[in-house]
């Protein structure tokens, strides 16, 4: 199977997914996870009309971003090192994994010096797993504090991982509490805009993360074949 069929594929497992759920397709965007894979594939990708890419290792995410940009949306959605964030400014629109104060000061130091807003979902670790980056429940409301104050951070969004499950439906937990700590922070106003998005639902797990309000897939493996990972 090509990409032109998996990506159809996939599509129509949202449609599907949108209908059990009462929403509409053009709330759900896919990110293209490209990690592992070739620049042939990151060119089949872009080719094929999907408008994200997502890329998770600083020194892999660069080179491929000189090669294809200005095509593309770019997110970074790996776990990101403090000493690294130089290298992420100024090239991809989005971060999915603010999960520190640290990482915090330097990508508004950063931005700053590039006059820059930085689109960024907070990571929340909602599983709990040691193996998971990300923030705990508890921590995320004070944290938002924090970034409220920040001028060149703009939180778009909450992100998370659900375990693998080989059943999907025992994610629904994980994805159900992300949409209730995004909920709950809009309600506590912290920010001085909605905060609307939830970046959740990789290849094995993305329906029920629809069905519990996803609004940014990422997906590697189902869409761009086995090289991808989408963590």
């Amino acid at each position: 199977m090509n990409l032109q069929d998996r990506l159809s594929t996939v599509e129509h497992r949202i449609r599907e997914a949108c209908g059990r759920c009462g929403r509409s397709e053009e709330e759900i965007q896919i990110i293209a996870v490209t990690k592992y894979t070739t620049m042939e594939t990151v060119e089949q990708v872009l080719l094929s009309g999907i408008g994200h890419v997502g890329e998770s290792r600083t020194q892999e995410a660069q080179s491929k971003w000189e090669a294809f940009h200005p095509r593309g949306t770019w997110h970074f959605i790996g776990h990101l090192q403090t000493n690294k964030v130089k290298d992420v400014i100024g090239k991809f629109e989005y971060i999915h994994s603010l999960d520190r104060l640290s990482l915090m000061k330097e990508i508004e130091k950063k931005a700053a010096d590039l006059n820059i807003v930085v689109n960024c979902f907070i990571q929340v670790n909602v599983s709990g797993e040691e193996s998971k980056q990300g923030l705990s429940p508890e921590a995320l409301f004070s944290f938002a504090q924090e970034v409220s104050r920040m001028k060149q951070i703009r939180v778009v969004g909450l992100m998370t991982m659900a375990p693998y499950e080989l059943d999907a439906e025992a994610t629904r937990p994980v994805f159900r509490e992300l949409k209730r700590l995004r909920d709950e922070l809009n309600i506590r106003d912290i920010f001085s805009y909605p905060v609307e998005h939830l970046s959740m639902g990789m290849s094995n797990d993305f329906e029920v993360a629809i069905e519990e309000g996803a609004t940014w897939l990422r997906l590697g493996s189902v869409l761009v074949g086995k090289e991808a990972h989408e963590s």
